[in-house]
């Protein structure tokens, strides 16, 4: 997902849709055997979200206007532009809905 909607993709393979201003790198994080979870605060999100690395990019570079919620070592890997939330992780492999939540109700505080 984050890799389509970014403007770059920084692949030639990749014809990103331009969702989401950021510059990408496929696989950052690793390979499959270098997923990993981690509790990562996320902001507007009442706790840490546990959130599920699997062959993550990374976010490179923002662009002006997107608001970084989240970040690990350092890193983006959750952000919004405009009304698109975009993540370098797979909320949706977790029971919990609240980056959804974050990204379809964003004038509500959202709570465990």
């Amino acid at each position: 997902g984050l890799i389509v909607c970014s403007t770059d993709a920084k692949d030639d393979r990749v014809e990103p849709l331009g969702l989401v201003d950021v510059s990408v790198d496929r696989n950052a994080f690793g390979r499959q055997k270098d997923s990993f979870e981690a509790k990562v605060p996320v902001a507007g999100l009442d706790e840490p979200f546990h959130a599920v690395f699997i062959r993550a990019p990374a976010i490179d570079d923002v662009g002006d206007g997107v608001e970084t919620l989240a970040t690990v070592d350092g890193r983006p890997v959750a952000v919004r532009d405009g009304p698109v939330v975009a993540t370098a992780f797979h909320p949706e492999l977790t029971d919990d809905p609240r980056i959804h939540d974050l990204a379809f109700f964003p004038e509500r505080e959202v709570v465990a």
